[in-house]
């Protein structure tokens, strides 16, 4: 019986034990045939991509020469043309990915501890023939660092590009580079405020190696954002960028729905594929269909138990950014797309942090490249590309539900919103409006009623969401004379549905007069109509009125 691979990113490790493993080794073969200097591989988390990059690493590296990792995988087959680069060249493995500090001077302390240690792997480098004296001064002086600040960035900028030179000196081959996670210090650095500092360096530090390097034979970077070219690669002509829309290497990262078979025939759960197809599914990179591979494996490690096993962290501080700017018309797309409908968005792939927030769209740029949503489909225009964008799969649905609730609310204590939600669809209002005080008082940090009513309305929103299961949510949707603020409607024509309108009260004294002139415009503008085109009987309606921490609810059945 095979052992699932959970959490194993060491190739060498996968393939020499009994781990259940996927040939992914055909990456090497079309690495090889595109001869493309510099490659960029965007892809959200936990699609394999430290994976692929070791699988690169044990191929080429020179010390991994004499070891027989990949007899029997489909690159020993490809031929003598690829057979000959196996074990050919020094191979430099670096991952960016732990650099998540809080400042600009320890993320930079972080960075060149990892770049000291770097070089301590190449210790031998200090009593190579091949380098001259004051390159063995340079490189001890990285080697043996014990306090980054007493040099200036210009050396450390440039210490990978000489790791490379170096390397290349002592054994005579150019040196091949691979860069995991590239955009990891950039992105920590925008979301904790040192973006400007990092950015200068890491610009530096990213083009003394990959600009003009001849001592480089290739460089492969991998990470979740494509940086703008402008912002970090500016003047490097050799990048090749291959996103999640991209046909290069489109099926590489990620299980297709052939693995998945043959994986589920191999462990004889083949009944199991219509469960693994609706949960985890669903992923579209470059028009390859896609299996989310560390879900499918975390299913199938689970004794086939379903449930939201990936968790994307990458990018979710802009996602957060983004979402707490948003206005009506974008939350009602969000609420569509919960509703597994298509939305037509314009998106840009390059990510400039200087420029986050300023258009509504990046968010959906940023969900589409961190994984939360999947093109369908797309069309250029003169005014940019236009994409048509979907919710994946289920696994996704339930992420993106709680992580869209969540952030419309700010509230983090589901099992309170929940209870909340249970006394409201059993019409006691009491309960309601005690549970949603306590609530509001409880999400102080993010309660602003300078924003007025919107922000409420969001809130409210949020919190609805939870309900997808048993209910349609409607919002700002014309009904009868009007258009309601929010509407939950069962179904199942047997339950209660919720109807619900927001009044702002400007001080706590207007608070139920509000509440009830909010309830009355339920009925007098027949926003019940809704539901009686739907042949829903019963029906609970509360007029909710907010003063900053405070709410007022009453409420009546329409039935």
């Amino acid at each position: 019986m095979y052992a699932m691979p959970v959490g194993v990113d060491n190739f060498r490790e996968m393939v020499s034990r009994d781990y259940y493993f996927v040939d992914k080794t055909n990456f090497i073969k079309e690495l090889l045939d595109n001869k493309n200097k510099v490659t960029l591989i965007t892809r959200p988390r936990r699609f394999g991509k430290t994976l692929a990059m070791r699988m690169l690493q044990e191929f080429f590296d020179i010390n991994a020469a004499g070891r027989d990792t990949f007899k029997g995988l489909n690159i020993s087959r490809a031929g003598e043309k690829y057979i000959q680069h196996r074990g050919k060249y020094p191979v430099i493995f670096f991952s960016l990915k732990d650099i998540a500090t809080g400042n600009y001077q320890d993320a930079l302390r972080d960075l060149c501890g990892k770049i000291s240690d770097l070089y301590a792997e190449y210790g031998f480098l200090a009593e190579s023939p091949a380098l001259n004296e004051r390159e063995k001064e340079y490189f001890l002086s990285v080697y043996n660092i014990a306090d980054h600040e007493q040099y200036g960035r210009d050396k450390w900028g440039k210490s990978l590009k000489m790791l490379t030179v170096y390397l290349w000196k002592h054994y005579g081959v150019k040196t091949i580079l691979l860069l995991d996670e590239y955009d990891a210090p950039i992105q920590h650095a925008w979301e904790d405020g040192y973006y400007e500092d990092m950015i200068r360096f890491m610009r530096q530090f990213y083009s003394e190696v990959l600009k003009g390097n001849d001592a480089l034979e290739f460089a492969v970077l991998t990470g979740v954002l494509r940086v703008a070219k402008e912002s970090i690669f500016s003047g490097l002509n050799n990048l090749k960028v291959c996103s999640v829309l991209s046909e290069d290497y489109s099926d590489i990262f990620g299980f297709t729905g052939q693995e998945v078979a043959r994986m589920a025939a191999d462990l004889q759960l083949e009944d199991k594929l219509p469960e693994i197809r609706e949960w985890y599914d669903g992923y579209s990179f470059g028009g390859s269909e896609i299996y989310n591979p560390w879900s499918v494996i975390m299913y199938f490690d689970a004794k086939c138990k379903p449930a939201p096993y990936w968790v994307n962290t990458s990018g979710n501080g802009i996602i957060k950014y983004m979402l707490d700017r948003l206005d009506g018309r974008d939350r009602e797309d969000l609420q569509s797309l919960m509703d597994g409908n298509t939305i037509s968005k314009q998106v840009q792939e390059g990510i400039i942090y200087e420029e986050i927030g300023s258009n509504a769209d990046d968010l959906y740029t940023m969900l589409l490249t961190t994984g939360y949503l999947k093109c369908t489909s797309s069309q250029d225009s003169l005014l940019g590309t236009y994409m048509d964008l979907q919710i994946p799969n289920l696994e996704i649905l339930r992420l993106f539900t709680r992580e869209i609730a969540q952030n419309f609310t700010g509230y983090r204590g589901v099992s309170d919103i929940t209870n909340m939600m249970d006394e409201m669809l059993k019409g006691n209002a009491v309960l309601f409006e005690e549970d949603l005080n306590r609530i509001l008082r409880n999400s102080v940090s993010y309660h602003d009623a300078a924003n007025g009513e919107s922000f409420y309305h969001g809130m409210m929103l949020g919190f609805c969401v939870l309900l997808k299961d048993t209910h349609i949510v409607q919002s700002n949707r014309e009904s009868g004379y009007g258009r309601f603020d929010l509407a939950l409607i069962p179904t199942d024509r047997r339950y209660y549905g919720v109807i619900m309108e927001f009044k702002r009260a400007a001080d706590e004294g207007q608070l139920e007069e509000k509440a009830l002139e909010a309830l009355a415009q339920i009925e007098e503008l027949s926003y019940i109509a809704e539901f009686q085109q739907r042949q829903i009987e019963k029906v609970w309606k509360y007029g909710i009125a907010f003063c900053g921490k405070k709410v007022c609810l009453r409420g009546q059945s329409a039935r």
